[in-house]
C-alpha cells in the first residue's frame, strides 16, 4: 500500500473534496503543510500535490489517507505518479531556451539599442505572452514561471550583457545565447527578418497547425542548430510537403518540357526507375518564409528537386539556392569527370 497504488479516480475524489472544503480546511484535515515546489494543475487551478496524494489513498477501498509522514513528496514519487495518472505536474525548472526563442529575445534587445530590459516593460510582457504560445516546449515540461516577464528580462541581460561594446562583467547565460548574438551582429537586417517571421507565424496560428517531424528527420536536417530555428523549418517542411500543390506542379512542369527531372542535376526518375519513377520528383520552396511570410504558395516558387540535390540544399546553413547548388554540381563534374549525378 502507498502512493503506487492511488489511482486517477481517487486523485478526482481528493480534487473534488478539495474544492468543497478550500484549501486550509483541506490541508488541515489531513495534516499536511502547503506545498512549496511541486503542485497539481487542472482545470486551470493549482492543488497541494503531496496533499492530494495522501487524501486520495483514502478513496481507496478499505484503505486509510496516508500522513504527510509515511511517504516523501517530490518528483520521483508524488509529481511522477501523478503525471503517470495524466495529470500536470509541472517541473521546478523549465527548459533551457531553443534557438528560436532566442532569436525573438535578441531582436528585442537589438531593437533596444543592445540594452537590458525590466521585467515592467510592456515590450517584455508582450514577449512573454508570445513565447509562452511557441510549441516547441510541451505543457508538461514548463515550471509555473516558464518564460515569465521576469524570465524574459533576465534573458535580454544575458544576451546584452554578451554584446562586445557592453563594458560590465556579463551574466553567466549560455553558449547558446553568444551564438544567436553572434548572427544578429553579423546579418542584423536578415535576423530581424527571421524574428518578424516568427512572431508573425506564432501570433497567426499557423505553428499550431504544423504536422510533426520526426526527430531523425530534424537531426539529418541540423533544424536544432538552424540560424532561423527549428519553427520556420518545419513550416517550410509543411508548405514542401503539400501534396496538392505538388501535383500540379510536375503537371505543369511535364507539360512544357515532356518529361519530369530535377531542375538541378537532370537526374530523372523514370529513365531509371521506370513506371514506378514515373512523375516522381520532390519540391522544394525557394523563398524563405522570413522572405515571402505567410503567403500562398505559387508555382513559380517550387522548384523540382531530385531527392539528393533536395537533401544537399537542405544540409547546413544557411541553405544553399537552387543555383548555387547547380553551379557546385556544375563545378564538381568539371573538375571530376568520372563522378556522375542524381540519386
Amino acid at each position: 500500500m502507498g502512493v503506487r497504488d492511488i489511482t486517477r479516480p481517487a486523485v478526482l475524489a481528493a480534487l473534488h473534496e478539495y474544492d468543497r472544503l478550500g484549501r486550509d480546511a483541506f490541508l488541515e484535515r489531513y495534516g499536511f503543510d502547503k506545498a512549496r515546489e511541486f503542485h497539481l494543475v487542472f482545470d486551470g487551478k493549482r492543488y497541494d500535490s503531496k496533499a492530494i496524494v495522501g487524501a486520495a489513498h483514502g478513496y481507496l477501498d478499505g484503505r486509510e489517507p496516508l500522513r504527510a509522514s509515511e511517504f516523501s513528496g517530490g518528483e520521483s514519487t508524488v509529481a511522477r505518479k501523478l503525471r503517470e495518472l495524466g495529470f500536470t505536474v509541472p517541473p521546478r525548472r523549465s527548459p533551457a531556451w531553443a534557438r528560436d526563442e532566442l532569436i525573438l529575445a535578441c531582436d528585442l534587445v537589438m531593437q533596444n539599442g543592445w540594452r537590458l530590459l525590466d521585467d515592467t516593460d510592456s515590450r517584455v510582457v508582450e514577449l512573454s505572452g508570445i513565447l509562452q504560445l511557441l510549441p516547441i516546449h510541451g505543457r508538461e515540461l514548463r515550471s509555473d514561471t516558464f518564460r515569465n516577464p521576469n524570465g524574459v528580462a533576465r534573458k535580454t541581460a544575458d544576451i546584452a550583457s554578451q554584446h562586445p561594446a557592453y563594458r560590465g562583467v556579463p551574466t553567466k547565460g549560455g553558449e547558446l545565447d553568444r551564438i544567436v548574438l553572434y548572427d544578429f551582429l553579423m546579418q542584423p537586417e536578415h535576423m530581424h527578418a527571421v524574428a518578424g517571421a516568427l512572431r508573425r507565424g506564432v501570433l497567426s496560428g499557423s505553428f499550431q497547425q504544423l504536422p510533426a517531424v520526426e526527430e531523425e528527420q530534424e537531426d539529418r536536417d541540423e533544424d536544432a542548430s538552424a540560424r532561423e530555428g527549428r519553427l520556420l523549418k518545419r513550416w517550410h517542411y509543411a508548405r514542401e510537403r503539400d501534396r496538392r500543390l505538388r501535383r500540379r506542379k510536375i503537371a505543369a512542369f511535364s507539360a512544357v518540357h515532356g518529361r519530369v527531372f530535377c531542375e538541378v542535376c537532370q537526374f530523372d526518375f523514370e529513365m531509371v526507375y521506370g513506371a514506378r519513377g514515373a512523375g516522381f520528383a520532390e519540391c522544394h520552396h525557394v523563398v524563405p518564409l522570413h522572405v515571402s511570410g505567410d503567403t500562398t504558395t505559387t508555382l513559380e516558387e517550387l522548384i523540382l528537386l531530385c531527392s539528393n540535390c533536395h537533401r544537399m540544399i537542405h544540409r547546413g546553413t544557411p541553405w544553399l539556392t537552387p543555383d548555387e547548388l547547380r553551379q557546385v554540381v556544375t563545378n564538381n563534374r568539371a573538375s571530376r569527370p568520372d563522378v556522375g549525378g542524381g540519386s
